[in-house]
């Protein structure tokens, strides 16, 4: 048996430039972190006692015999890439929801490519399993995903990460920085009680990317300051909540179904309780929300009846837990 812990991210600024249909012609760059939240993958060769060869648990339970039966996308896929035929059990659990802006999709193919390398008995680099979920989810799945979520979930840590056509740069800011400290102290989730498949929301942005070059044009901009603020404010959460607000107001011109009434709402009623900025993290429409707050008494006081998640940053990335029996 093979256990996978793999961490769920958070993205500040610059998502949007991390697709190739963006940054393969005008570079990109996002600022993002993984926290102390996981997705787990548990597997196990399936003994040969049961009537079918694959087992899968995750929100529904599969029992197939071949993979091309398999439903689950990036399972079907994964297993294919790495030519592993042989019986099979997986049992996927998380401690956040799916589909809720978070790159628990690529955390999930990261944390399973990490245990089916192990099992085969081969040894993959941070660098290799990122690469390898890239090449799953954008070519195999063909999901209008983007290339920071892979990254981020293989290497972990508080990270710059640069976008350019065939060659992509992990720049990691140690944790215990003051700036990444003090970013830490004021980060909180609220869940805005929407899930969404970002895919689609993606790929209504990425018909119009052309016509919207002038709106990720700032955003990379935006992205290129928040990196020079890393090491030099003395004000981070104040210079950085002003950078998560504008990007926020430019990733809501990308598309009219990033955000809907309900989010709006909440957004106002976050920084009406302290939160000195507010954004929807990944593709839109649901999920979390992230708010930067310094006053935490007040705002954790005034959102008693929501659903907030105070987290930490983690530094580790993907990597295996439990392994017994091969």
């Amino acid at each position: 048996m093979i256990i996978s812990r793999t961490p769920f991210r958070i993205s500040f600024i610059g998502g949007g430039t991390d697709f190739p249909d963006w940054y393969n012609y005008n570079g990109g760059k996002v600022i993002s972190t993984t926290i102390n939240k996981y997705c787990y993958v548990n597997i196990r060769k399936l003994p040969p006692f049961f009537k079918f060869k694959y087992r899968l648990r995750y929100f529904k339970t599969e029992e197939k015999n071949h993979i091309s039966q398999i439903d689950h996308p990036s399972i079907k896929e994964t297993l294919k890439y790495k030519k592993y035929y042989d019986r099979f059990e997986l049992v996927h659990t998380a401690d956040l929801p799916a589909q809720s802006g978070l790159g628990a999709s690529s955390s999930f193919t990261v944390g399973l490519l990490n245990c089916l390398y192990t099992l085969q008995e081969k040894l993959a680099t941070k660098r290799k399993l990122a690469l390898d979920a890239l090449e799953i989810e954008q070519n195999l799945i063909k999901e209008a995903v983007g290339s920071q979520d892979q990254f981020a979930a293989a290497f972990g840590g508080f990270n710059v990460i640069n976008f350019q056509k065939n060659n992509i740069e992990v720049k990691q800011i140690p944790i215990n920085s003051k700036n990444i400290q003090e970013l830490e102290k004021s980060v909180y989730l609220i869940f805005t009680g929407f899930q969404r498949r970002a895919a689609e929301q993606e790929k209504k942005k990425l018909k119009n990317i052309k016509k919207m070059h002038n709106f990720y044009k700032l955003i990379s901009e935006l992205t290129i300051e928040g990196e020079k603020l890393i090491y030099s404010s003395t004000n981070i959460v104040k210079d950085f909540s002003y950078l998560i607000n504008e990007y926020w107001k430019i990733k809501k011109s990308l598309s009219n179904s990033v955000s809907n009434n309900k989010i709006d709402s909440l957004i106002n009623h976050c920084r009406k309780s302290g939160a000195e900025s507010v954004k929807l993290l990944g593709a839109g429409n649901g999920g979390f929300l992230l708010c930067l707050v310094k006053n935490k008494k007040k705002f954790v006081s005034n959102l008693k009846k929501k659903m907030y998640v105070p987290i930490k940053f983690e530094g580790i990335g993907s990597q295996i837990i439990y392994l017994s029996n091969i």
